[in-house]
């Protein structure tokens, strides 16, 4: 049977890591960051792969790595999602990561080493709303070259290196300093979108592009929901503290009956939505015959629950929810980023629908 408690060693990762982004991630200066033109922290990205060695969990040992599996990084993202941390981990870390271990060329290897130690930051060039087995974009490779331009590309900002699917059905490196990206507006702040240029970049081959691209996506989307939870959980634990301080008629506002109820259901909702979660984490880190459809559940069921969370929390929170200075608007717009982000909750419902063969009504 699964197990999809938390083990020792993953308790021992959460609490360590709670402790250093209590240190280097506050809720104000993410608030300062996201108003400056440099919104990743690089500081505090430096802090979890040198110094804690996150940025290489899903890599091997043998090739820098640490060789954790995913149940892992779900812990990760549990947290850096409490702390809406503005730092490119779901898109170097996950993404770009799982992108190359598909990749069987020198070339690839080189660079998952490059990623797993932090020291080079990568991101899969693919609009951040395509689903896993959804059509994506592609740029025209001639001679050696890239030519074409993408949008919605995650992180491209904060990249060194990004891996671009090309019309041959290969997947290319291409360096960062050879492309042009152009920031988009980004509901997001902590996690900002861009435009990719290619204007004849120079591209190395990786390997072929549909089966890592396929094995990339499925992952953000499966670990995307272990963020999710993180989101929502720190939504209602902050919201259960206010309630309980905030008075009215001399008497806790929490105690109202009606606050309550809502209460409850958004603690029904969070529980459902960490068992789901866990479920895809666990389905991937053991390669089960069943991870598209956890991965499907997950983020059918993770994506709502974290934007209603977000939404209840900033009308609980009465004014001081309503003001730039209380963070609950980082989490609500990351919460409604997340949603569109590797498929809707409503494509995911439909791959779910094909995966287990229910017919339409």
């Amino acid at each position: 049977m699964t197990d999809l408690l938390y083990s020792e060693e993953e308790e021992a990762l959460r609490a360590a890591l709670r402790d250093l982004l209590a240190d280097h991630c506050d809720a104000a200066g993410v608030i300062t960051r996201v108003e400056t033109d440099t919104p990743h922290d690089r500081a505090l990205w430096k802090a979890l792969a040198d110094g804690m060695g996150l940025a290489g969990l899903l890599v091997p040992e043998s090739q820098g790595g640490q060789g954790a599996t995913h149940r892992e990084v779900a812990v990760v993202l549990e947290e850096l999602g409490r702390a809406v941390a503005p730092v490119p981990y779901l898109t170097s870390a996950v993404v770009a990561t799982e992108a190359l271990l598909a990749c069987e060329s020198e070339e690839a290897a080189g660079l998952l080493t490059a990623l797993a130690s932090g020291r080079t930051i990568g991101a899969l060039a693919i609009a951040l709303n395509v689903a896993p087995r959804a059509a994506h974009k592609a740029v025209r490779h001639e001679d050696g070259a890239l030519h074409g331009e993408l949008t919605g590309i995650a992180d491209a900002a904060a990249a060194d290196v990004l891996l671009v699917p090309a019309d041959d059905g290969a997947l290319y490196a291409v360096d960062a300093d050879a492309v042009t990206v152009t920031t988009q507006v980004s509901l997001d702040l902590t996690r900002p979108v861009a435009t990719v240029t290619f204007d004849g970049a120079p591209a190395r081959r990786l390997g072929d592009a549909e089966p890592a691209v396929r094995r990339a996506l499925r992952a953000g989307a499966g670990l995307l929901a272990s963020e999710q939870l993180g989101v929502a959980d720190w939504c209602l634990t902050e919201t259960v503290r206010y309630l309980k301080e905030r008075k009215q008629f001399n008497r806790p506002v929490g105690g109202f009956q009606a606050l309550k109820h809502r209460l409850a259901q958004l603690w029904l909702e969070v529980v459902n939505t960490r068992a789901a979660a866990r479920n895809a984490a666990d389905a991937l880190a053991t390669e089960s015959t069943d991870a598209d459809v956890a991965v499907a559940v997950a983020q059918a069921y993770a994506a709502p629950v974290a934007v209603h969370t977000a939404e209840e929390a900033l009308q609980l929170h009465a004014g001081i929810g309503m003001t730039w200075e209380h963070p609950v608007h980082l989490y609500l717009k990351r919460a409604k980023a997340d949603s569109i982000a590797y498929g809707t909750a409503g494509r995911h419902r439909e791959a779910l629908a094909e995966l287990v063969d229910l017919q339409a009504p």
